[in-house]
């Protein structure tokens, strides 16, 4: 823990906040810029010895609840919360991240505006929450499945129609990808319920997912190069590119073709067929 840096940007973050933006009167007297130290601890629910000491670097251990109300207290954002806790050596708190099923407004606003390649944003267990027309053209629309079966990952593993989406001698690479991708999620998100069903489910039903998932190789899947087969294109060759939201739990994800190559043609032709050649396999299609 480095008490010193604590103390330091305590201060900093107590030296900005106005009186006014926490609901205090400014007072004729008062002879700082922000807040004074009683003040903050009375706003996190802390004696303003303790608060003192935290504050002069002298080895006070917050818990990870004080940090919290000091956060709150401070009107810390974002960054400036995890770069407290990373100060005081604690774990990161949950991050706050939309309702379950619902997709990230930043994100849905980006969506909106790809209307010339596929594009679609996923959860960070690979669960579709919403679809650009050229995607749902090449991809299919997801399942109207709840619980693990949503994820495209679990299908992989346990369902083998789900893997006809790629030419079979591409299944190691996937397979390989996704459970490396699983294993940072799993990492981020702690001791999440749903990651543990997930994991307990996929290691009894797949001897494959238990074989990969011993390896413990971990790696965000930002960018790889697929080969999607399409029912009336054929196989499609695409860079598939993703940008997480600021709490990692969604990813938009879309998908595109270097200018003049046959992955471009077949782009530009999924844009005129639409979904009229789309299989009832529609469900099993990849993210």
């Amino acid at each position: 823990m480095n008490h010193s840096e604590l103390a330091a940007f305590l201060k900093s973050r107590r030296d900005r906040v106005r009186p006014s933006d926490v609901g205090l009167p400014a007072g004729p007297r008062r002879r700082v810029p922000g807040l004074r130290r009683e003040e903050v601890a009375q706003l996190a629910g802390l004696s303003a010895d303790y608060y003192t000491e935290l504050e002069r670097g002298r080895g006070a251990q917050p818990s990870a609840q004080v940090l919290a109300a000091l956060a709150r207290a401070l009107r810390l954002g974002g960054d400036e919360r995890d770069h407290l806790f990373h100060l005081a050596d604690r774990a990161l708190p949950p991050a706050a991240h939309a309702p379950a099923g619902q997709a990230q407004p930043a994100l849905l606003g980006l969506l909106d505006r790809l209307t010339t390649t596929p594009a679609q944003i996923i959860t960070d267990l690979h669960q579709t929450l919403a679809q650009n027309p050229l995607a749902v053209a090449l991809l299919g629309p997801p399942p109207a499945v709840k619980g693990p079966e949503a994820s495209f990952v679990y299908r992989w593993f346990t369902d083998p129609g789900a893997r006809a989406v790629y030419p079979a001698e591409d299944h190691p690479h996937h397979s390989r990808v996704f459970v490396a991708d699983f294993q940072a999620v799993a990492a981020r998100r702690g001791e999440d319920a749903e990651v543990t069903r997930m994991v307990t489910g996929l290691r009894r039903r797949s001897e494959e997912f238990e074989a990969l998932w011993e390896t413990r190789e971990v790696a965000l899947r930002r960018t790889d190069h697929k080969r999607i087969v399409h029912p009336a294109l054929g196989v499609v060759e695409l860079d598939c590119h993703s940008l997480f939201s600021e709490d990692g739990r969604q990813r938009l994800l879309w998908f595109s073709a270097p200018p003049g190559t046959e992955g471009a043609a077949q782009l530009e032709l999924l844009s005129v067929i639409g979904t009229q050649d789309l299989t009832a396999t529609g469900p099993n299609r990849p993210n």
